[in-house]
């Protein structure tokens, strides 16, 4: 069925980044029609990714905080389990947020067109709604904003219900006994936490030479030797070359570096090798939309694809596949259909690691300035010798400035410890304002916090921080 009224602007995907393009539009005046198949907008973020494994994961770390405590004096006994109101928690949690979203797209009178958009010309898309009827609908301009999905290894049968990705990990309905993490990244080492905390032995297995391949090791390192105690193994060099699903579990084959000590047979494996961009299925052949040979959506600085009236954001449009990064692409292709002047051109990312301890960094990484052979000097505060750290247990913890030696502005920012996801936030800020070291260091920070951690570290640049002595290199 046609629908002969045309759209000002067709957003396609109600993740962090559709539905926040949307709101910003509506809030502009804009008349926005947002095309996404759940019931309120959220998209993988809210409904099977970044909110769900949250929440999981702060029970996790109340379980190692209990263990922790311990060594302090204060006694608890096991935790029990009960795997069917941690699923009610985490769904409440997913359920009052996407609802809330939902009403805000009511109140800015979005229109929620429940279904899946092809596009039949660059001007027009095809819906297929859930309820079964379909529409074409015309529009002036597009936002594709579909996302990204867990890559299936073809090594697996994924017919088995012993075989899941992120989402299928959020949804078991009890913690098995043994599971093989397929993947050292973000993704595998998170949800790794999380069923350790509820007590399965956890085993990872990563192809590449290192987990969280990309981050400077100092930060890993501390995490790298609390995943030492929690998990039962850990075999980077190593990947997995054939599965077979048994009665009792799946038995894999390794090869590689922990091919002779690690474990054959779980009870469940958790493959999260990667995630790759939601582009088929959209019709793009009917459009002037290009695809880069990574399979992104090829974009300009406006977030404007190869077709004048689409634009993209997200994970589709490319590197680094994050929610925040979405929703700030949104807000830039917002303003350039209404003619802004406008670019995305973010000077620092934020990434966090959500694990215990958790790892952020932002803007140039120490590894990356030695491959790009910039001239920086890195400060680097150990956690030890913060106060507040201490009393968390966090003592393992580190902050590190990478700082221009040219004209001590700070290029980049890591963070390993407890709320090092929050912390990080002074980092970009100081990045995206072209803050200098001493910015940092004469800012008073409160006391006792962990921020103090940012403040001593530019304090240290200097040679002059409070708690921590080495000799100044810079003046």
């Amino acid at each position: 069925m046609a629908d002969k009224s045309k759209r000002e602007l067709v957003v396609i995907g109600g993740g962090p980044g559709g539905y926040a393009a949307a709101f910003f539009a509506a809030d502009k005046g804009m008349k926005v029609t947002l095309v996404d198949p759940e019931e309120n907008p959220g998209g993988v973020c809210l409904y099977r990714g970044c909110i769900p494994s949250k929440a999981l994961l702060h029970l996790a770390k109340v379980v190692h905080e209990a263990f922790e405590l311990e060594k302090s004096g204060v006694k608890f006994g096991a935790p029990k389990i009960d795997a069917k109101e941690v699923r009610a928690f985490k769904d409440r949690v997913v359920k009052q947020l996407t609802e809330g979203v939902g009403q805000l797209a009511k109140a800015r009178k979005v229109e929620h067109i429940r279904g899946y958009a092809r596009f039949q010309t660059s001007n027009n898309i095809a819906i297929k709604a859930v309820d079964g009827s379909s529409r074409e609908v015309e529009f002036e301009h597009a936002i594709l904003a579909t996302g990204s999905e867990p890559i299936h290894l073809p090594v697996f049968d994924w017919k088995s219900k012993r075989i899941v990705d992120s989402t299928g990990a959020l949804d078991v309905a009890g913690p098995p006994r043994n599971m093989l993490v397929v993947g050292g990244g973000y993704i595998g080492l998170e949800l790794g936490s999380v069923y350790s905390a509820l007590g399965t032995e956890v085993t990872v297995v990563e192809m590449l030479p290192q987990i969280l391949t990309g981050v400077d090791r100092d930060l890993v390192r501390p995490l790298k030797k609390r995943l030492d105690e929690l998990f039962a193994g850990i075999y980077t060099n190593t990947k997995v070359t054939e599965s077979k699903v048994r009665k009792n579990g799946v038995h894999v084959t390794l090869e590689g570096a922990g091919a002779g000590d690690a474990r054959k047979l779980y009870e469940l494996v958790l493959v999260a090798a990667g995630r790759k961009p939601n582009t088929s299925g959209l019709g793009l052949e009917n459009t002037k939309i290009e695809l880069n040979e990574d399979g992104f959506v090829k974009v300009d600085p406006q977030r404007r694809t190869s077709d004048p009236n689409i634009y993209a954001i997200g994970d589709v449009a490319g590197q680094p596949m994050l929610a925040h990064k979405a929703s700030h692409e949104g807000r830039v292709a917002v303003d350039a259909i209404g003619g802004a002047k406008t670019v995305f051109e973010p000077r620092a990312i934020p990434a966090v690691v959500f694990t215990d301890p958790e790892v952020a960094w932002t803007g140039l990484t120490e590894t990356e300035a030695k491959q790009q052979r910039i001239d920086v000097t890195v400060s680097r505060f150990p956690w030890a010798a913060s106060g507040r750290a201490q009393t968390l247990g966090g003592a393992d913890g580190m902050t590190k400035l990478i700082v221009s030696k040219e004209d001590e502005r700070v290029l980049g920012v890591g963070i390993c410890g407890p709320g090092a996801g929050e912390l990080i936030a002074e980092g970009t800020l100081a990045i995206e304002m072209d803050a200098v070291a001493e910015d940092l260091a004469l800012t008073i920070h409160a006391h006792p916090t962990l921020s103090e951690t940012v403040m001593e570290a530019a304090e240290g640049f200097y040679g002059a921080a409070t708690h921590y002595f080495r000799k100044s290199r810079n003046r």
